[in-house]
């Protein structure tokens, strides 16, 4: 296949797989900013994880939250557990990298706040154990997920909200959790600032 044909291939992928993810996923995005924007109305921050390529995700979404999305607004209550490398290297070394998030969550997560858990396979144990604290919380947890949604899914409760990609490619599926995140900002910025 020529460099050419190889392009298209992916780019015709992703289309396919957006398209396919649209149908399925509207219903769970619509409420995972619904939820997003009563928990900013009640005083409640967003807390965001995931390793990787979902660590960019988790820090482009708290950036779009305190600083803005694509309309003015004031800044909203948002952290990613991704960012402080002094606390991050140190949980890891102090404790295990499995913890470092879910000390994060139990030091900074409230009942009412949200975890935005971001992992494309579902099986990273770092951001299931942050479920599980946010849970002790009394926190909701968005899951963004793909492939089978692998142990992230089998730890939500009824109340949390899984925006599960329909692919079993992690480029198809971070592609489309970039998607899934922009969707999100403009809803809370539309049903906060109206427009």
């Amino acid at each position: 296949m020529d460099l050419i044909s190889r392009i298209n291939k992916n780019f015709q992928d992703s289309i396919s797989t957006k398209q396919l993810a649209a149908d399925m996923l509207a219903e769970p995005i619509a409420q995972a900013a619904q939820i997003i924007t009563q928990c900013f109305l009640n005083g409640g921050k967003i807390l965001s994880c995931g390793n990787g390529g979902s660590a960019s995700d988790a820090q482009h979404f708290s950036s779009a939250m305190l600083n803005r999305f694509e309309m003015e607004r004031p800044g909203l209550p948002a952290i990613a557990l991704t960012t402080d490398n002094s606390t991050v290297t140190s949980i890891a070394n102090d404790y295990h990298y499995n913890q470092i998030f879910s000390k994060q969550v139990a030091a900074l997560g409230h009942a009412g706040d949200i975890l935005l858990a971001i992992s494309t396979s579902g099986n990273s144990e770092n951001v299931v154990m942050a479920v599980d604290a946010a849970h002790d919380r009394e926190m909701n947890i968005i899951a963004l997920s793909g492939k089978s949604g692998g142990e992230l899914g089998e730890r939500l409760s009824l109340n949390d909200i899984e925006i599960r990609v329909p692919s079993d490619s992690t480029a198809r599926i971070q592609e489309v959790h970039l998607l899934v995140i922009h969707c999100i900002c403009d809803l809370v910025d539309h049903q906060l600032m109206g427009g």
